[in-house]
Order: C-alpha cells, then sequence, then structure tokens
C-alpha cells in the first residue's frame, strides 16, 4: 500500500490507475481506524480492482466545543490495519494541503433538507463540513464507487443527496454497521467510554431493539418513542434525539412501511449514534 500527502501525488497514481482501466472505489475516513472502517475496505475490494482510503481529520465538520484536538490520530496503526485489509492506496493530506485559506473563506456545499433535524440540529454545520470534504474527495479521485457506514444513517443520505443533485457520476454503497458481541454499534468515540459506561452502552441497541418490535407490532408511534426514552434515561442515557423516519428520512405517514428509528444519546461526556430500520405493519 502507498499512502499520499499530496495532491499532484495523488493525481498522478490515480491516472495510472484509469490507464489501465480499472475500477476505483474510495473509503472516506477519519483514522482510528476499527473493524467497522474495515468493513468498508472489504466491500470495496470485492467490487474494484483498485481501492483508495483517505484519513483527513475535517475541521469544517466540528462545532464549537468539540473533540477535534482530542480526536485521536493513529496513522501507524490505521496504515497497517488498511494494508492487512486490502487497501492500495492511502491519501492522508494535511489540514493546509486541503484548505491552503482560512476556513472561513473556504467554500462549503450545503445540502438542504435531509440536513435538517436529528444531528444536522444538534450539530449546526457539520453535514455542510461533510458535504464540503466529500465533495472534495470525490472531485480529486474520481471513483467509480464510494463507501459508506450505515451507522451514520443521516450522513449516508446526505451524501446520496449530494450526488444525486450534482450529477456525480459514483455508485454509493451503504455497508451494514458493525456491532460488538454486545450489540454497541463500533465507533471510534466509543474509545471515550469509562469501563462503567461500556458496560451500559449496549443499552442503545437492545431499546432500539425493543421498540422496533413494538412498532412492528402495531404500537403506537407517539407512545413506543416515549417509552424508549424513558428507558434510555432509567439507563443513564441524556438523549438528544429519539425518532423514527421514513427509510429516505422524510417524515412517517400512514403509507409508511419502510422506515427508520434513529437515535443519538449522551453517555457520560461521549455522543453516542444508532439506528435500525424495520417494516411497519399495514
Amino acid at each position: 500500500m502507498r499512502t499520499l500527502r499530496e495532491i499532484p501525488a495523488l493525481r498522478e497514481a490515480l491516472a495510472d490507475v484509469r490507464r489501465r482501466g480499472e475500477r476505483i472505489a474510495l473509503v472516506p475516513t477519519m483514522g482510528n481506524l476499527h473493524d467497522g472502517h474495515l468493513a468498508l475496505v472489504g466491500a470495496a475490494r470485492e467490487r474494484a480492482e483498485v481501492v483508495i482510503a483517505t484519513i483527513f481529520v475535517n475541521p469544517l465538520q466540528f462545532g464549537a466545543g468539540e473533540d477535534l484536538d482530542a480526536y485521536p490520530r493513529t496513522l501507524e496503526a490505521d496504515q497497517a490495519s488498511l494494508e492487512a485489509a486490502g487497501c492500495d492506496l492511502l491519501f492522508a493530506p494535511e489540514v493546509a494541503t486541503v484548505y491552503p485559506r482560512p476556513l472561513a473563506d473556504q467554500t462549503r456545499i450545503v445540502v438542504p433538507g435531509v440536513t435538517e433535524g436529528l444531528c444536522g440540529a444538534a450539530r449546526p454545520g457539520h453535514f455542510d463540513g461533510v458535504s464540503t470534504i466529500v465533495g472534495m474527495l470525490f472531485n480529486l479521485v474520481q471513483p467509480d464507487l464510494a463507501c459508506f457506514g450505515e451507522k451514520d444513517y443521516q450522513q449516508l443520505a446526505v451524501i446520496r443527496r449530494l450526488v444525486a443533485d450534482l450529477h456525480f457520476p459514483i455508485e454509493i454503497l451503504g455497508v451494514p454497521i458493525v456491532r460488538a458481541e454486545d450489540g454497541l454499534a463500533l465507533s471510534s468515540r466509543n474509545g471515550y467510554l469509562s469501563a462503567e459506561e461500556r458496560a451500559k452502552a449496549p443499552r442503545l441497541y437492545r431499546t432500539l431493539c425493543e421498540l422496533r418490535d413494538t412498532l412492528e407490532g402495531g404500537g403506537d408511534i407517539q407512545t413506543t418513542l416515549a417509552e424508549g426514552s424513558r428507558r434510555l434515561h432509567d439507563a443513564g442515557f441524556v438523549p438528544d434525539y429519539l425518532e423514527l423516519r421514513a427509510a429516505d428520512l422524510a417524515p412517517v405517514t400512514a403509507a409508511t412501511r419502510e422506515a427508520v428509528l434513529l437515535v443519538a444519546a449522551r453517555l457520560g461526556s461521549t455522543r453516542l449514534i444508532d439506528n435500525l430500520t424495520l417494516t411497519l405493519p399495514r
């Protein structure tokens, strides 16, 4: 695996790939990799001749008081994990390479509608930062395929809308959530949990499973969500939101069948997110 730090070197390497007519898959990450990230690489490896991962801790998607400075930078370990997983190229630029001007002057991509509510309400500007860096990486790499995890469900919806609205000729693949044996969705932020908090954390997923069963059995939506919030509070969580949306994140209506439960909740100082798809009864 080659690690590239500068944009001209990236373009030169990808020009060679295109001359060979090989299919390119992109896996964007912020590093501090876990098995969920490596599942993205595996999915890419199955679908393309060349897999390129990126590691870039993107300052545009961190808000005031968030953990930009504390976010773990583990490049050497990440390089070893990516190489073992079958990655061909790693693009790991410095912030000044990606954003040579002050961030306040940076051109941004704004995706309306789908960014509203849920994590968009709790983290103003976050998805503008995500869509800007992803759009930039799409322009630099010009992949045939890009892989994103379904744990960040709203992010995946934002990227799908970005690709559709800006006519990027890129297939977007959502890769299922990878979970620990106790059900906790794998996340870089799990490392912030204390031992006591880590023991409580799986209750988030168990609560979603309980709510799914109730809703698929015909339970009233508002009553079920209120009960779910109460259970999370009782388990030590502070929910940011617990919502049921249509699969495309539109509001649920009487005609909705395919839906998704979405939750974000704080456990101590750590903000955890998760989701679970379900089928509502007729």
